[in-house]
């Protein structure tokens, strides 16, 4: 089978790798072009990329795949299949409809729960025990094409949304092999998405990370792993942003933002209350909250505001 993969973060990798070593013909690979990244904006690579090269395949960094020249470079490669794994770009009509296999996508989700952008940190975030990943047939709408195969997998109390990333890119590597073999021989049956189960999970925003302590410690607890390890869930101390790294659920019951217990760190929510284990003060280095408490004077009964 001649497969062309499209993918770009490192989410991708791990079925670019599987593909590589379950010796299918990858005629090429596709991802985006070079950005600038971190403090100093250095020009990198994407994962993909490196990876692709590593394995001396060819790379192919198109800024959009809507000019008639990409469809004839990608018309020239021959593929029986195409696959996307996180590409973070839309294939036009003209593409989806060219593979006699068509264009094959690995969502991180149990469609059509989670339609989007950011399905994992949305799951977490949103305290689901279980989710997976579907492999599905695209179309020209977002995540809505036929499912192919479903892959279930359950998500801890302290998953985050950095472990589940790294769950859900090994099964969707091991689930995209096998449905490419079965799909090869004819035994897939698509089967048609339900649109009124459809949820949709936006791109995360820093603004999300926010922390309202009237909500529940379920909520609270929740939206700290959902958004580790970025951006960061975050309240505010004298005026200064207070990232919140880690936490666990706790049984203690006060004022919504309440200091209840300094050994160990905890904080009241609208019912029960979190264990704050790990943060990092604005300027200050990341710690534990041990740390942080013997170099500030925060005594119980001391209210986080929102």
């Amino acid at each position: 089978m001649r497969v062309l993969f499209m993918g770009t973060p490192d989410f991708a990798v791990p079925c670019l790798e599987n593909l590589i070593n379950s010796n299918f013909d990858i005629v090429g690979v596709f991802t985006q072009p070079d950005k600038p990244r971190g403090r100093k904006q250095e020009m990198a690579e994407p994962d993909v990329k490196v990876c692709a090269l590593k394995h001396g395949l060819d790379v192919y960094q198109p800024k959009t795949l809507k000019t008639q020249d990409s469809y004839e470079l990608i018309k020239s490669l021959e593929p029986d299949v195409i696959v996307v794994v996180a590409y973070g770009k839309i294939l036009p009509k003209n593409i989806l409809g060219f593979p006699k296999l068509g264009c094959i996508n690995v969502h991180a989700s149990l469609l059509p729960k989670y339609r989007g952008s950011a399905p994992i940190q949305w799951s977490v975030i949103n305290g689901e025990k279980e989710t997976g990943v579907t492999i599905m047939q695209m179309d020209e709408g977002i995540d809505t094409g036929d499912i192919l195969v479903v892959e279930k997998m359950p998500v801890g109390l302290f998953d985050t949304s950095e472990s589940m990333f790294e769950k859900l890119s090994a099964l969707g590597a091991k689930t995209l092999v096998n449905a490419l073999k079965r799909l090869e021989k004819g035994e897939l049956e698509a089967v048609k998405q339900d649109d009124s189960l459809a949820t949709y999970s936006p791109m995360i925003k820093k603004s999300m990370g926010k922390i309202d302590w009237k909500k529940s410690s379920e909520d609270v607890h929740n939206l700290i792993r959902g958004m580790y390890s970025w951006p960061i869930a975050y309240t505010y101390y004298k005026g200064k942003m207070l990232k919140i790294y880690s936490s666990k659920p706790s049984c203690l019951s006060g004022s919504p933002g309440e200091v209840l217990s300094l050994s160990p760190f905890v904080i009241a929510c609208a019912d029960k209350s979190v264990e704050i284990t790990q943060l990092q003060l604005e300027g200050k280095k990341r710690m534990d909250s041990s740390a942080f408490l013997m170099g500030q004077n925060i005594k119980k009964g001391y209210i986080f505001e929102e």
